[in-house]
């Protein structure tokens, strides 16, 4: 059975350079999981556009991402901020952001099959195609719904396989879509943990 795709969330397959990456677990009436951050301190402005907030920015100069897997469940959340306290004048929608210095340009959640670590003992998480992208003015999209079912098809996954990540699915547009403010709100907050641990010292990877 044909393997599904292994991703470093170091992002390297994205093309930057030279930036700093950080990983690290954290404890917290907040959040149990895994947290990384990535500062995009090179690149060009990439930008994917959506019905509501027209056209979003995805990656940048200046650009922070902030990647999360909460324990038990099946999914890495990226959330890709603006340079800190802006965001795109373009967004003429753009809410009033729960935090006026972490303002988040999308939320882009991949639905995954479990997390490895590679030898740098960077997370490596495996994808399994269903992705749920979801904007501060409300845009909501189901993407690569059709690679999924292909894949299932082809005899690449399993029923299981693709059974669980439908209902993955389900939950984040539950858990994190219904409420997109509530989620705005817990992302920073768990970023500004992040943040306070790499002025405490937290190594770069």
């Amino acid at each position: 059975m044909p393997q599904m795709k292994h991703k470093r969330l170091n992002r390297d397959g994205w093309g930057f350079q030279y930036y700093p990456y950080y990983q690290m677990r954290i404890d917290d009436e907040l959040f149990h999981g895994l947290a990384c951050l990535i500062r995009l301190t090179d690149g060009e402005a990439n930008y994917w556009e959506t019905p509501k907030a027209g056209r979003i920015q995805v990656t940048g100069t200046g650009m922070t991402w902030l990647e999360l897997i909460p324990d038990n469940t099946n999914r890495v959340i990226t959330i890709k901020y603006f340079p800190d306290g802006t965001h795109d004048v373009e967004r003429i929608h753009y809410p009033t952001p729960m935090n006026e210095k972490y303002q988040p340009s999308v939320f882009y959640v991949d639905i995954t099959d479990g997390i490895e670590y590679d030898q740098d003992g960077i997370a490596v998480y495996i994808d399994k195609y269903l992705d749920v992208i979801f904007t501060p003015e409300g845009d909501i999209k189901i993407d690569d719904r059709d690679e999924l079912d292909t894949a299932f098809k082809m005899g690449d996954i399993s029923k299981e396989q693709y059974d669980t990540a439908l209902i993955e699915g389900d939950k984040i547009l539950e858990e994190l879509c219904t409420d997109i403010s509530k989620t705005d709100r817990w992302c920073a907050d768990i970023r500004q943990i992040v943040e306070d641990r790499i002025a405490a010292g937290e190594p770069i990877r």
